[in-house]
């Protein structure tokens, strides 16, 4: 029998300090209390969190679950929140609130359609060489730097430019205006760090890619944004700019961040359990799997809170309709009720059908092959440019950091033998 829902007095605080420091025995702990528990995010307004890896995947998948909590479910819907939250002039908030991430039902399939049209599996493979040549350029500077010795800062001189160069690339970006992407990708992937900024900041960046339409629109070129004007469906339906805008947004700031953080978090897990390094160097074919095991693991720990449309009974619990309900990915894809020794890094395992650190369903990840692809090239190539790569300090001296949903370091040093 469904228990009724009570959120206990004291939420669990999912951006608190003990949480960061050890995110994989925190969750442990939290889903071994209970399937449901109450949290919140600094503070904000309490949620459900759903802790087992089951009762993750089907608020993913189950359609009654939608990502855009509409006034009628006893919640704000995204305009609002954005507005309230993060201090976003009324005419600038239906650009961030029209990403896909952002919308459901027919107004999401529409959208996911014509994207899907020119983001397509032929397109990504075609980038592989490309990829193949930027990382060769940034080992080369990274091979430059630390010539003589001198650590060099994995994050910012390998994983931070190679994702935001393949997806400015992809995308349509000219390099000229890539270091104003860098630092409104710092801005507005972390929100409540630049609040006073923000509303300047995303003025900023709408007006820029409202300029790069027009000009794509007269002159097209072969990139995406040129792509994405063209696309139409049977009907005529066409993406508006509000909408290209969104999209773009979403492939360069939140698609470039989890590519980053998979790079970082990967290289630094292979540092510290050289056994399952050494498994790759022997055998190459395993990258692209074990890519999927990195996945599992990190850098994603949760991603939006959904609402159901319905009172739904998840984990032994009827959550009234329009509850927040934040599924915890990173719980889910440790749950040793679906892995064996869920915590332990393992490059033999196949994970690619299960893990959810991509989501699941209708919302799942356009960008997860572009990703992997891209930590694949990327990782190799890094090992196999420096065989004797270690770390340039002791481990501790090496946090986790605060970011909301994402495990991560802001930097790695590294000396490359």
């Amino acid at each position: 029998m469904a228990a009724t829902a009570e959120n206990p007095a004291e939420p669990i605080e999912l951006l608190s300090p003990d949480l960061i420091a050890d995110p994989f025995g925190g969750y442990a702990r939290m889903r071994e209390q209970a399937p449901m528990l109450s949290g919140t995010i600094v503070g904000g307004r309490p949620m459900w969190l759903v802790t087992r890896y089951d009762d993750v995947r089907e608020v993913l998948t189950d359609p009654r679950f939608i990502n855009n909590p509409a006034p009628v479910l006893g919640g704000p819907d995204v305009r609002t929140t954005i507005m309230k939250q993060n201090k976003v002039p009324s005419e600038l908030v239906g650009y961030l609130a029209d990403q896909l991430v952002q919308i459901d039902g027919a107004d999401h399939r529409r959208q996911r359609k014509l994207v899907s049209r020119v983001f397509t599996a032929r397109r990504v493979a075609e980038l592989r060489p490309r990829v193949e040549e930027i990382t060769a350029t940034l080992l080369d500077r990274m091979t430059e730097a630390g010539r003589d010795g001198t650590p060099v800062d994995l994050m910012t001189s390998f994983c931070y430019p190679l994702p935001m160069t393949v997806i400015c690339e992809l995308v349509g970006i000219d390099e000229a205006d890539r270091p104003n992407w860098y630092e409104w990708g710092r801005m507005l992937s972390a929100p409540l760090d630049y609040l006073d900024r923000l509303p300047t900041v995303l003025r900023e960046c709408v007006d820029h890619v409202l300029d790069v339409i027009a000009r794509r629109r007269a002159e097209p070129r072969d990139d995406l944004i040129s792509a994405l004007i063209q696309a139409q469906d049977a009907d005529g339906d066409r993406l508006s700019d509000q909408e290209m805008f969104a999209l773009i947004f979403t492939l360069v700031i939140a698609g470039n961040e989890t590519t980053t953080h998979l790079l970082g978090n990967t290289v630094l897990a292979l540092l510290e359990h050289p056994d399952q390094l050494a498994l790759l160097r022997a055998n190459p074919t395993r990258w692209s799997q074990a890519v999927h095991e990195f996945m599992r693991l990190g850098p994603v720990q949760w991603g939006l809170p959904r609402y159901p449309t319905e009172e739904v009974e998840v984990g032994g619990v009827m959550i009234p309709a329009g509850s927040a309900v934040m599924p915890l990915l990173l719980a889910a894809n440790t749950d040793p009720r679906k892995y064996d020794d869920p915590d332990r890094l393992d490059v033999c395992r196949d994970p690619k059908r299960s893990h959810l650190g991509f989501g699941q369903g209708a919302h799942y990840c356009i960008g997860a092959p572009l990703a992997l692809q891209e930590a694949e090239t990327a990782l190799r190539a890094l090992f196999d440019r420096y065989p004797d790569l270690s770390l340039a300090v002791e481990r501790e001296e090496i946090p986790w950091t605060l970011r909301p949903g994402l495990t991560r370091v802001d930097h790695l040093p590294l000396r490359l033998g």
